[in-house]
């Protein structure tokens, strides 16, 4: 996985989100399924407040893909293609992360401001690369770059240390179904020893959910959050995949539809649902975050 933050000092745009359907065992077993209502519940969707966090910065751009270019220029295109998603849904309260620099003070910069939007939901944005020992060398248009072709797919993260995390596993649950029933796969590595200290627990094995205790984006938002790596861009067809408008729309409409379906089960009367799912066991295993390399937030206007 890639090194995933590096943010700092903010200023947010905002854009458009909010959603709204069934409960947590109707959406688990209907993921694509037409919004049954929670105790007869709707979203108040002029209310529900998403970020969308664009994982890294234009200078500390997280990985390169396998033709060269910047992770973070990834994230943000995805990242807008959601928000116009959520846009063109109606859904106006979503919040576009977008971070520059490289100040390691970012990351809790960045977090403080998503516990100051008082948002319902924090979804951050990343695409995916390998340990630097399975690269390979190729050449692609004259130069030389690096790549993996040995692993693809997405893989979705929570972690255990966040104070709603019944409600962070049930959003990457619900995400995680979502994009299985648009045919895409999540990849399984994550769980092999071979991956060191990168190597994490999966607590969904039909999601695709895994455990990351110690990301600060995840542990110290006081809301659900998640991270979504989108794809694995140093795989060389799957780079190709992810910047085509047909594979961008398809994890779009995973998200606004995984967004609905949890805006519904957090309406009254189905929280204690969420608040009384199991979790995993306080003798897991525990991976420390990677070191960040922060940067400066800013508003984007839309």
């Amino acid at each position: 996985m890639s090194c995933f933050a590096r943010i700092a000092t903010l200023g947010v745009a905002v854009s458009a989100v909010l959603l709204c359907t069934s409960g947590y065992e109707s959406a688990r077993a209907d993921p694509v399924g037409s919004a049954q209502k929670a105790n007869g519940s709707t979203c108040d969707r002029s209310a529900f407040r998403v970020i969308l966090d664009v994982g890294h910065t234009p200078k500390a751009f997280g990985a390169t893909s396998a033709r060269g270019q910047r992770e973070f220029d990834f994230n943000l295109r995805l990242a807008k293609v959601i928000e116009q998603k959520l846009i063109s849904g109606g859904f106006d309260k979503a919040m576009l992360l977008v971070t520059e620099g490289r100040s390691g003070r970012g990351l809790v910069q960045r977090v403080a401001h998503a516990n100051k939007a008082s948002a319902d939901l924090f979804l951050s944005i990343h695409h995916d690369s390998v340990p630097d020992r399975f690269l390979e060398k190729w050449q692609f248009e004259g130069r030389q770059h690096t790549f993996s072709d040995r692993f693809k797919g997405h893989s979705i993260f929570v972690s255990h240390q966040n104070s709603n995390f019944a409600a962070s596993l049930l959003f990457g649950r619900l995400l995680g179904q979502q994009l299985k029933a648009r045919g895409l796969q999540y990849t399984p590595h994550y769980v092999e020893k071979f991956m060191g200290h990168r190597q994490r627990q999966l607590l969904d094995a039909e999601a695709g959910v895994y455990r990351y205790d110690q990301l600060i984006v995840l542990k110290d938002t006081r809301i659900p959050a998640a991270l979504l790596e989108a794809g694995s861009i140093i795989n060389r067809d799957e780079e190709l995949a992810m910047q085509t408008p047909e594979r961008q729309g398809l994890i779009a409409a995973a998200v606004v539809d995984a967004v609905d379906n949890f805006c519904a089960a957090r309406q009254p009367g189905n929280r204690e649902r969420i608040a009384h799912q199991p979790g995993p066991s306080s003798g897991s295993r525990r991976v420390a975050a990677p070191a960040s390399l922060g940067s400066s937030i800013v508003a984007r206007p839309r």
